[in-house]
């Protein structure tokens, strides 16, 4: 997947992505990024699937998820 048309995708959702940050906040994670939220959904993709699932992997995106996320993230990068 190249990373304009990633850039392009994230555009149409980046206010779904700001709503779950929020979400997330409320529920006391408060340094979650619009941007943080996009990365843990696509990093499992190989390729972007239609826009109907991208939008359901958001809005459906558990605090469980994303600190699994993140842990790995920690783990690659040390």
């Amino acid at each position: 997947m190249d990373q304009a048309q990633k850039k392009e995708w994230y555009g149409q959702v980046v206010s779904l992505c700001e709503s779950k940050a929020e979400e997330f906040a409320l529920l006391g994670y408060d340094n979650v990024a619009p941007e943080d939220v996009w990365e843990c959904v696509t990093n499992s993709y190989k390729e972007m699937p239609p826009i109907h699932q991208l939008v359901n992997d958001i809005l459906s995106l558990k605090t469980n998820k994303y600190m699994n996320y993140l842990m790995i993230q920690m783990y690659k990068n040390s």
